[in-house]
Protein backbone atom coordinates (compact mmCIF):
# COMPACT_ATOMS: atom_id res chain seq x y z
CA UNK A 1 0.00 0.00 0.00
CA UNK A 2 2.82 2.42 0.86
CA UNK A 3 4.43 1.87 -2.52
CA UNK A 4 1.18 2.57 -4.38
CA UNK A 5 0.55 5.77 -2.38
CA UNK A 6 4.15 6.82 -2.93
CA UNK A 7 3.92 6.23 -6.68
CA UNK A 8 0.66 8.16 -6.89
CA UNK A 9 2.07 11.15 -4.99
CA UNK A 10 5.31 11.13 -6.98
CA UNK A 11 3.58 10.84 -10.36
CA UNK A 12 1.15 13.61 -9.38
CA UNK A 13 4.09 15.88 -8.53
CA UNK A 14 5.96 14.91 -11.71
CA UNK A 15 2.97 15.85 -13.83
CA UNK A 16 2.34 19.03 -11.88
CA UNK A 17 5.94 20.23 -12.10
CA UNK A 18 5.93 19.78 -15.88
CA UNK A 19 2.76 21.88 -16.09
CA UNK A 20 4.35 24.53 -13.88
CA UNK A 21 7.59 24.54 -15.91
CA UNK A 22 6.05 24.62 -19.37
CA UNK A 23 2.81 26.56 -18.82
CA UNK A 24 2.38 28.25 -15.46
CA UNK A 25 5.74 29.90 -14.71
CA UNK A 26 6.24 31.25 -18.24
CA UNK A 27 2.82 32.93 -18.03
CA UNK A 28 3.92 34.97 -15.00
CA UNK A 29 5.44 37.44 -17.46
CA UNK A 30 1.99 38.18 -18.90
CA UNK A 31 0.20 39.10 -15.66
CA UNK A 32 1.20 42.77 -15.72
CA UNK A 33 3.19 44.78 -13.22
CA UNK A 34 0.25 46.29 -11.31
CA UNK A 35 -1.55 43.00 -10.79
CA UNK A 36 1.51 40.86 -10.20
CA UNK A 37 2.05 41.21 -6.42
CA UNK A 38 -1.53 40.11 -5.68
CA UNK A 39 -1.28 37.38 -8.29
CA UNK A 40 1.93 36.03 -6.74
CA UNK A 41 0.45 36.03 -3.24
CA UNK A 42 -2.61 34.14 -4.49
CA UNK A 43 -0.39 31.78 -6.48
CA UNK A 44 1.63 30.89 -3.38
CA UNK A 45 -1.46 30.41 -1.21
CA UNK A 46 -3.43 28.34 -3.70
CA UNK A 47 -0.48 26.27 -4.87
CA UNK A 48 0.50 25.55 -1.28
CA UNK A 49 -2.93 24.10 -0.56
CA UNK A 50 -2.46 21.58 -3.35
CA UNK A 51 1.22 20.69 -3.18
CA UNK A 52 1.90 20.69 0.57
CA UNK A 53 -0.21 17.64 1.47
CA UNK A 54 1.01 15.71 -1.57
CA UNK A 55 4.64 16.58 -0.88
CA UNK A 56 4.28 15.49 2.75
CA UNK A 57 2.72 12.17 1.74
CA UNK A 58 5.46 11.68 -0.83
CA UNK A 59 8.17 12.43 1.75
CA UNK A 60 6.69 10.16 4.42
CA UNK A 61 6.36 7.26 2.04
CA UNK A 62 9.82 7.89 0.55
CA UNK A 63 11.30 7.58 4.03
CA UNK A 64 9.46 4.30 4.61
CA UNK A 65 10.40 2.61 1.33
CA UNK A 66 14.06 1.88 2.09
CA UNK A 67 12.90 -0.29 4.98
CA UNK A 68 10.46 -2.32 2.89
CA UNK A 69 12.23 -5.58 1.95
CA UNK A 70 10.13 -5.89 -1.22
CA UNK A 71 11.51 -2.63 -2.62
CA UNK A 72 15.01 -2.59 -4.16
CA UNK A 73 17.16 -0.64 -1.74
CA UNK A 74 19.08 1.25 -4.42
CA UNK A 75 15.86 2.54 -6.01
CA UNK A 76 14.36 3.54 -2.66
CA UNK A 77 17.49 5.36 -1.47
CA UNK A 78 18.05 6.93 -4.89
CA UNK A 79 14.50 8.26 -4.87
CA UNK A 80 14.92 9.58 -1.33
CA UNK A 81 18.12 11.36 -2.36
CA UNK A 82 16.38 12.94 -5.33
CA UNK A 83 13.55 14.06 -3.07
CA UNK A 84 16.04 15.66 -0.68
CA UNK A 85 17.54 17.56 -3.63
CA UNK A 86 14.07 18.69 -4.73
CA UNK A 87 13.21 19.93 -1.24
CA UNK A 88 16.56 21.74 -0.96
CA UNK A 89 16.02 23.37 -4.33
CA UNK A 90 12.54 24.45 -3.26
CA UNK A 91 13.77 25.87 0.05
CA UNK A 92 16.92 27.55 -1.25
CA UNK A 93 15.96 28.66 -4.76
CA UNK A 94 12.27 28.64 -5.70
CA UNK A 95 10.65 29.66 -2.39
CA UNK A 96 12.91 32.71 -1.92
CA UNK A 97 12.24 33.74 -5.53
CA UNK A 98 8.50 33.56 -4.91
CA UNK A 99 8.85 35.60 -1.72
CA UNK A 100 10.82 38.26 -3.60
CA UNK A 101 8.30 38.28 -6.45
CA UNK A 102 5.54 39.23 -4.00
CA UNK A 103 7.05 42.73 -4.05
CA UNK A 104 6.53 42.94 -7.80
CA UNK A 105 7.47 41.38 -11.09
CA UNK A 106 11.18 41.32 -11.86
CA UNK A 107 12.13 39.85 -15.24
CA UNK A 108 15.55 38.61 -14.16
CA UNK A 109 14.16 37.01 -11.00
CA UNK A 110 11.39 35.42 -13.03
CA UNK A 111 13.93 34.03 -15.50
CA UNK A 112 15.96 32.62 -12.61
CA UNK A 113 12.82 30.99 -11.16
CA UNK A 114 12.04 29.30 -14.48
CA UNK A 115 15.67 28.26 -14.95
CA UNK A 116 16.20 26.86 -11.45
CA UNK A 117 12.84 25.09 -11.49
CA UNK A 118 14.43 22.72 -14.02
CA UNK A 119 16.13 21.10 -11.02
CA UNK A 120 12.75 20.09 -9.63
CA UNK A 121 11.39 19.17 -13.06
CA UNK A 122 14.34 16.86 -13.70
CA UNK A 123 14.23 15.47 -10.14
CA UNK A 124 10.53 14.67 -10.13
CA UNK A 125 10.78 13.19 -13.62
CA UNK A 126 13.48 10.81 -12.44
CA UNK A 127 11.51 10.08 -9.29
CA UNK A 128 8.49 9.18 -11.42
CA UNK A 129 10.60 6.71 -13.37
CA UNK A 130 11.94 5.23 -10.12
CA UNK A 131 8.45 5.00 -8.63
CA UNK A 132 7.23 3.08 -11.67
CA UNK A 133 10.29 0.82 -11.52
CA UNK A 134 9.60 0.08 -7.85
CA UNK A 135 6.01 -0.83 -8.63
Amino acid sequence: MILAVHAAATLFMAGLIWFVQVVHYPLFARVGERAFPGYEIDHMRRTGRIVTPVMLVEAATALALPFDPRVPSALAWGGAGLLAAIWLSTALLQAPAHVALRRGFDASLHARLVRTNRIRTFGWSLRGILALAML
